[in-house]
């Protein structure tokens, strides 16, 4: 069994609160601590936009600005590759590629980091923080952050535009359920299973991908689980940001912890 061991939060609620499935049954608001605060002109502004499309061109334009990741552009393709490097938008895509990679890393890194919850699984089970998984896991997020202008506070912000977000779409909505395409328990800790109504109880990743399309989840596994995930342990939706950013991806990112699932069939 995985030796796991909370850390500090950074956000409103204890990580051991956070990764319970108490937690998930009721939840409540998350915030990363000062966010809200440091980028209040930001979100003020969002305040007065109706339209998503422009709130999410809003989000990526400030982005580049609050982060000085324009100065990275030039005309040539130098640049550009440059941009990026330094951009949130690279361990979006460096995670939709392969989640146990350096951006995946950094990726665990940032929730670790900020909701206390420390990762289960990055190219190995990750059995304490003696593993060699686990320095594997922090050798990557070093790697990965190590050069990347203030990676983690442009996270906090792209997690605090989500959960604006989804508040501003439907602020009654509490719970969304999701699915996740999987081959086996490999990279989760299976806590209780009933074989008989395929219904269990798991540890998840303190990050991982679902979709809100169950058809699309069979492309990423041989079984499919369905959960039903708090509002507020959403970090990431590609739908909610300009279509041209990460066009055509479905990946919902989904904070971790004990999560009751459902093994659903065709």
């Amino acid at each position: 069994m995985f030796d796991y061991h909370y850390q500090y939060s950074l956000c409103s609620v204890p990580a051991w609160v956070l990764g319970s499935r108490e937690f998930n049954a009721d939840p409540a608001p998350l915030s990363v601590h000062g966010v809200r605060a440091a980028h209040a002109h930001f979100f003020k502004k969002l305040d007065n936009l109706s339209n998503w499309e422009e709130r999410a061109r809003i989000f990526q334009d400030y982005m580049e600005v609050a982060f000085h990741l324009h100065q990275w552009r030039e005309k040539d393709n130098v640049g550009k590759l440059l941009s990026i490097k330094h951009s949130y938008l690279r361990f979006l895509r460096g995670w939709l590629f392969d989640a146990d990679s350096v951006e995946g890393a950094v990726l665990k890194g940032w929730v670790e980091s900020r909701m206390g919850l420390p990762p289960t699984y990055h190219g190995g089970r990750i059995n304490g923080k003696e593993s060699n998984a686990y320095l594997a896991y922090l050798k990557d997020r070093m790697k990965g952050s190590g050069r990347t202008n203030a990676i983690f506070s442009q996270l906090d912000l792209l997690y605090e535009f989500v959960q604006y977000e989804l508040g501003r779409r439907d602020p009654d909505t509490t719970h969304i359920t999701l699915f996740r395409g999987v081959h086996g328990f490999y990279d989760h800790e299976l806590l209780e299973w009933d074989a008989k109504t395929g219904k269990g109880v798991v540890r998840l990743n303190n990050l991982n991908s679902f979709t809100h399309d169950f058809e699309r989840a069979w492309e990423f596994g041989t079984f499919v689980i369905e959960a039903r995930v708090p509002v507020s342990k959403i970090f990431f939706d590609g739908a909610f940001l300009h279509a041209g950013i990460l066009k055509g991806e479905e990946e919902v990112l989904v904070i971790g912890g004990i999560y009751d699932i459902s093994r659903r069939i065709i």
